[in-house]
């Protein structure tokens, strides 16, 4: 693949509460996965909520710990974790490598205790090089294909130990197929999984929306 020159990107900049910047380039051309979604923005501010970070009283969850992004697209979210401290595989399909290598490499100065890689992963597939169990995996918006939501979940059983905690992040869609997709995926995860929906209290309060949710899921014992 040929490298790819600046003028196919556009940047989106995402103020990060200590006051530097996450630089994101988007393509111009391209599928869902080359674009920063309102949802991977809701995600990723809801990782710098007090809960998780207030350097003021040394809370940081986030330091050290093992996370794995699914879908990661052009890996928003994932970067902001590795800002926070964590050490980060943000995954996505071959074609999307080289987008996320982009922003990695240009968020790297902003990078000091966490690391961040990118790496291949198509849902369904072998993850035994994403093993032993991350603490945390990162979803945003990756539910709206039909074809691709046992494979999804089938991922999430496979990445997800009994300690690990899943943080979906989706918009919802009223429209067209996606309600019947997201109750779909919703019915097939409940089997294996513990759900907890975020109220909006918890989200960061400038980057929420009612029709954006956040959940947690823990594997079933």
């Amino acid at each position: 693949m040929a490298a790819q020159g600046e003028h196919n990107y556009f940047v989106r900049q995402i103020d990060k509460n200590d006051g530097s910047l996450l630089t994101v380039c988007q393509c111009y051309m391209g599928d869902v996965g080359c674009v920063v979604w309102d949802a991977a923005i809701v995600l990723a501010k809801y990782l710098e909520t007090k809960q998780f970070y207030d350097p003021s009283s040394g809370v940081n969850l986030w330091a050290g710990q093992r996370v794995v992004e699914l879908g990661a697209g052009t890996g928003v979210v994932g970067l902001m974790a590795a800002t926070l401290g964590a050490n980060v595989s943000v995954t996505d399909l071959e074609d999307l490598q080289t987008l996320l290598k982009v922003n990695i490499q240009g968020n790297q100065a902003l990078i000091s205790g966490g690391s961040i890689t990118a790496k291949v992963l198509k849902w369904g597939e072998d993850v035994s090089g994403f093993l032993p169990h991350p603490n945390y995996v990162l979803m945003a918006d990756c539910i709206y294909y039909k074809q691709s939501v046992t494979p999804l979940v089938e991922t999430l059983k496979l990445l997800s130990g009994p300690e690990t905690c899943i943080i979906c992040c989706y918009e919802q869609r009223t429209e067209g197929i996606n309600p019947k997709v997201e109750k779909q995926f919703f019915e097939l995860l409940q089997q294996s999984f513990n759900c907890e929906e975020i109220p909006l209290s918890k989200h960061d309060s400038e980057f929420s929306s009612p029709d954006i949710h956040i959940l947690h899921f823990k594997k079933k014992v």
